[in-house]
């Protein structure tokens, strides 16, 4: 691969890890998986960077990238042991203006999506990082009224799994 490419490849991941880090965040439960998914997101990425060809924008294409590598994964580890569960463990630093709320409500609906099946973590994850339908549809390969419909879906599991 040529230096230009590869100082796009990095500036572009640069510019949008956040996107593999929350994918991350909701397909692991522990620091060393979440590791290991941003690592293996990043290789995938890499590897495929060269086909890029532009058509979507990079953060669309990386979404796509980034979400198929974690259900791939997520699919093989469902077959593993489980390991500790991420909000288990006591690191937080106290803040006065630490809000527990805000963060009991967070565990809540990481654990909700957590109880989703692939598709349905990638089409909540997408939503909840403000894609309209149209980005949706593009990124998981279905057409935006599927993509609508899956979604009034899913928020109404969401609903039934915070709220029983």
């Amino acid at each position: 691969m040529n230096k230009e490419l590869e100082h796009q490849f990095v500036t572009n991941l640069e510019k949008h890890q956040n996107i593999a880090h929350k994918i991350c965040r909701i397909y692991t439960n522990d620091k060393d998986s979440h590791n290991d998914l941003f690592q293996e997101i990043t290789i995938q990425l890499w590897k495929a960077y060269p086909k890029f060809r532009g058509d979507s924008k990079f953060s669309t294409w990386m979404y796509r990238v980034a979400l198929n590598t974690a259900i791939t994964l997520y699919r093989k580890k469902k077959r593993s042991i489980r390991t500790q569960d991420y909000d288990s463990v006591h690191f937080k630093i106290k803040s006065e203006e630490y809000n527990d709320e805000v963060e009991q409500h967070l565990k809540l609906m990481y654990d909700a999506i957590r109880q989703l099946n692939d598709i349905d973590k990638a089409l909540i994850f997408l939503y909840l990082e403000d894609k309209n339908y149209a980005e949706i549809s593009d990124t998981l390969g279905i057409t935006e009224v599927n993509a609508r419909v899956k979604m009034n879906r899913v928020k109404t599991k969401l609903k039934n799994l915070i709220n029983p």
